[in-house]
């Protein structure tokens, strides 16, 4: 096998990456890339399928890395509880209860009560909580209100009246709502806010709020509950002797011994840096570590910990909790350094205003990984890439880290199969493009979105951050401008220049069936009949894909086509269809340039939230005929230490658990480190 092909063949298994400025997201359901004996099912419950991943290259690090690795993980699940409690204010009260249920109940199992009990139980799991981990809507349980008090009783496990009641009610229905007309924060249950602090209070409160340097904004928010005392607004810091304090002293714990094995200076002066962060709660602390972690690429291991994503605030200022621990694959990583090497090349030769260009594109580096452990808001629903840090100054002056997950990618592709394609794919030639060339489009998509997506383009002088300038609308104009970037470098010779392709063209058609097919039809069978778009991720999709579609009808650029009762959307002309993802690539970083609420406002609700409801029934309805759930996630390996008789560590075995609820069940007695908090 040549290098070219031996270097296709890498990218077609590994290179994928979604971006988690996040939310979490998963390849497309593919054929299967690599046969291995490996069991990476688990088991399937509603609408969700838990699998498990390998760590590949364990055995090649050092007792010194192992250490750092297993230090870094222990780090990470401290924190879980805080994510459980940052997704609702009566998570833990419930999961508490709802554990001790499982673990005592010593009656009958073969009941229908049990049997959607269990279901519910793991489903509450999966989702850090009682909202859909990716709706945001309550779950409901299939079991009465009569027949959980029947199963407390049972085994002695009380709860709050109010509590108990959350779960069959009509309070607090949304865990994130960002409808239109509404007041977001009084409308969504995420515990960020006190619950009377409206939205016009968060933005009156940070209005105020002036950084030392405006050109490089500090943010605002992003650790710290913001609620009334006295008809005041007042921030509860997460902090050492703050909120969660109690699991920040775990966390911290952990990093003191990850820094005292760290593989070199620059690590560890990140990680010191991290762990006065958390004793503090500065956000200029915070900063100072993001530049040095951003500056620190060498070695084997790498690392995601702390309060980061805002996806889960309605109005974008507070992050959740998270935590990855990764192992650099230097090969892979190596063969992808080409895209970062030419960023600058991506930048120059983009459709973008020139005032809008970046005149030096730095440091962007990007890495395939292999992940040794996730918490928080990455488990056990993960992303598939990272892109950070998200302050758009540090991008701008210091660079940013993007990496995919491959052996959280290798798991997906070998779990299971590709069902849906035939069904929804319009003709012959475009399923032959898409078996021949779709998961390398994919993966490539991706990687152009978050390599070359997220650091292209510069706000315009004196324009604040999206978050205030376009707020509710900040996170899916931000993946929809980085998934445009991809987009238009896929139809180009460039990759093929690159070495990265060895058909430009194909590869690009491939990657534009795929995603007018995902963005108009095949991502709806995520939402309930009836409902609109609210994710930021497929409102992104749907709103490139509709914008194109209407832009594009004079010239027939894409076809709606009907045929034996079922809709098709073939593309006609590729070229004309660059053309377009161009334009509204230069308009969507015009927007994020300017901060332009009104068109923003004008491009997501006239084509990213409403849906086609004939449409999206027609897709449910064929849908039906393909078991697979919509949804996977990952338990994680167990790393367990073994020491010697001086309590030395003087090796670290790599196991997997028996199952989802066994290692749940763990989770909730070991890391069990907040009480019952708001």
């Amino acid at each position: 096998m040549n290098i070219k092909s031996l270097f296709k063949v890498c990218l077609f298994a590994l290179l994928i990456v979604s971006c988690k400025n996040d939310t979490k997201e998963q390849p497309n359901e593919t054929v299967e890339v690599v046969k291995t004996d490996f069991s990476f099912n688990v088991e399937e419950f509603a609408d969700i399928k838990v699998l498990r991943y390998q760590i590949p290259g364990w055995d090649n690090l050092t007792l010194k890395e192992q250490k750092l690795v297993y230090y870094l993980t222990q780090a990470g699940l401290a924190g879980r509880d805080i994510m459980w409690d940052q997704n609702y204010r009566h998570n833990l009260k419930i999961r508490r209860a709802l554990e001790n249920v499982y673990v005592s109940y010593s009656g009958d199992k073969s009941t229908d009560t049990w049997k959607e009990f269990t279901i519910y139980l793991k489903r509450v799991w999966f989702s850090n909580g009682i909202h859909h981990h990716y709706s945001n809507d309550k779950i409901v349980p299939g079991f009465t209100k009569e027949g959980l008090a029947e199963l407390f009783a049972a085994t002695k496990t009380e709860l709050p009246a109010e509590v108990f009641d959350v779960i069959f009610n009509d309070k607090d229905t949304k865990k994130v709502n960002q409808a239109k007309g509404i007041d977001n924060v009084l409308a969504s249950a995420v515990n960020f806010y006190g619950p009377d602090v409206t939205s016009d209070d968060v933005i009156d409160f940070y209005k105020n709020k002036k950084s030392p340097d405006a050109t490089r904004p500090l943010s605002y928010g992003l650790n710290s509950q913001l609620v009334k005392e006295n008809g005041e607004l007042k921030e509860r810091v997460y902090k050492s002797d703050g909120l969660y304090g109690d699991a920040i002293d775990e966390i911290i714990k952990w990093l003191e011994k990850a820094s005292e094995v760290a593989e070199n200076e620059e690590q560890g002066h990140a990680l010191d840096l991290l762990m006065k962060y958390y004793m503090t709660g500065d956000l200029q602390t915070w900063d100072d570590y993001n530049v040095a972690w951003t500056a620190a690429t060498a070695g084997n291991i790498d690392y995601i910990n702390s309060f980061i994503e805002v996806y889960n605030d309605p109005i974008g200022y507070r992050g959740s909790y998270e935590s990855i621990v990764q192992i650099n694959d230097f090969d892979m990583s190596k063969k992808m350094a080409v895209l970062s090497e030419n960023a600058q090349w991506f930048e120059d030769n983009s459709p973008l205003m020139s005032e809008h260009k970046k005149k030096n594109v730095v440091g962007v580096t990007y890495k395939v990984v292999n992940v040794a452990g996730e918490a928080g808001d990455a488990s056990p629903s993960t992303p598939i890439g990272v892109n950070l840090p998200n302050a758009n100054w540090i991008r701008a002056e210091v660079g940013s880290k993007s990496v995919s997950l491959g052996n959280i990618i290798h798991a997906y592709n070998n779990a299971g199969g590709s069902g849906r394609l035939k069904e929804f794919v319009n003709d012959e030639e475009e399923l032959q493009l898409e078996e021949e060339y779709g998961q390398l489009a994919d993966k490539l998509h991706t990687a152009l979105h978050e390599v070359i997506g997220h650091a292209s383009g510069q706000l315009n002088p004196g324009v604040g951050e999206t978050k205030e300038t376009l707020k509710t609308y900040a996170s899916t104009l931000e993946e929809g401008r980085a998934d445009l970037v991809g987009l238009y470098y896929l139809y180009d010779s460039k990759l093929q220049d690159l070495g990265l392709v060895s058909d430009w063209e194909k590869v690009g058609k491939a990657a534009y069936d795929g995603y007018i097919r995902n963005g108009l039809m095949t991502q709806l069978i995520r939402l309930d009949l009836g409902n609109d778009v609210e994710e930021a991720h497929m409102r992104n999709r749907q709103w490139v894909s509709a914008w194109a579609f209407e832009k594009g009808k004079a010239d027939n650029v894409i076809e709606k086509v009907t045929r034996d009762g079922k809709t098709y959307f073939n593309i006609n002309d590729y070229k004309k269809l660059h053309e377009l993802f161009g334009q509204l690539l230069r308009e969507t970083q015009r927007i994020k340039s300017e901060g332009d609420y009104v068109a923003v406002e004008a491009l997501v609700e006239g084509y990213g939230v409403k849906v086609d409801q004939a449409i999206h029934k027609e897709v449910l309805e064929r849908n039906k005929k393909f078991p697979s759930p919509p949804y996977s996630g990952f338990v994680n390996p167990v790393l367990t230490p073994e020491t010697n008789e001086a309590g030395e560590i003087t090796a670290i075995k790599v196991e997997q658990p028996k199952s989802f609820d066994e290692q749940m069940l763990t989770y909730g007695k070991i890391y069990s480190h907040l009480p019952d908090v708001n």
